[in-house]
């Protein structure tokens, strides 16, 4: 099993802690609202063969948050800094939830680096008449239950001991959501009219029993990015990485290894 190692690198002014293991082709796992407090199962079977670079975004976790920090289109420039920063070429770019919109933002402004794009189960954009589960009137335990179509995943997460400093870390990260993605919600009214921009093979994952952002945004994203490719993941809900890991590293890997040179 290869090594994980987390550091604190300081990109755009901003101290940003990062998880890495593996070597090999880079894969940038940008993560959802609820943070990248742990290396998860998946991150571990991917840096059997890549290099797996997990951060959390500024704002979140054991980051700093800047005062540059406003708008989801921030943390897209800061992750263009953040590969030029690190030396990255050839990047899998892979963003889940609120970690897909970012991608998404930052794939329209710029795909030199990148090799590929994927995308699990994320905002960003409206689809009309679909409504998204609405997690800021949720709470903790209700989120965490919706997260998952196998309950068994949520009872595991909500019977773990939590130290004060994760629990600092929720807050912080529930603030940080609540400043991106509160009006409108979860998405950026611009972001759709510009996906055609996208240049790169996507993959786009989505689970379909996903409770907060319903699967008919799958369709709609594959719709707006050109030649995108659609995979859904039966009896999952929205984080098909944790529920479905297997499955995922499969499909996941199989996407790069038809995308590669």
């Amino acid at each position: 099993m290869a090594s994980v190692t987390e550091t604190m690198l300081r990109v755009a002014g901003c101290g940003v802690s990062v998880k890495r293991a593996g070597k090999g082709a880079p894969i940038l796992f940008l993560h959802g609202g609820g943070g990248a407090p742990r290396w998860l199962p998946f991150m571990a079977t991917l840096a059997e063969r890549f290099d797996v670079i997990v951060p959390e975004h500024p704002g979140f976790g054991k980051s700093d948050t800047p005062e540059w920090l406003d708008t989801i289109g921030d943390l897209a420039f800061f992750y263009l800094d953040f590969i030029r920063e690190l030396g990255l070429e050839g990047v899998h770019l892979v963003g889940s939830s609120m970690g897909g919109w970012i991608a998404a933002e930052l794939a329209v402004r710029s795909t030199h680096d990148l090799a590929s794009l994927t995308l699990i189960g994320s905002v960003g954009i409206h689809v009309k008449g679909v409504q998204k589960g609405d997690l800021f009137m949720w709470s903790y335990e209700q989120v965490t239950r919706n997260l998952f179509a196998d309950p068994k995943f949520a009872e595991v997460i909500l019977t773990m001991p939590v130290t004060e400093e994760e629990q600092d870390q929720r807050l912080k990260n529930a603030l940080a959501v609540a400043k991106l993605g509160w009006q409108p919600r979860l998405y950026n009214p611009h972001l759709a009219k510009w996906l055609h921009r996208i240049d790169v093979p996507t993959l786009i994952c989505w689970g379909d029993s996903d409770k907060l952002v319903p699967p008919a945004y799958g369709p709609a994203f594959r719709d707006l990015i050109p030649g995108s490719r659609l995979e859904i993941f039966e009896r999952c809900g929205h984080l098909p990485h944790a529920e479905c890991a297997e499955k995922f590293v499969r499909v996941l890997t199989n996407f790069i290894a038809e995308v590669r040179p």
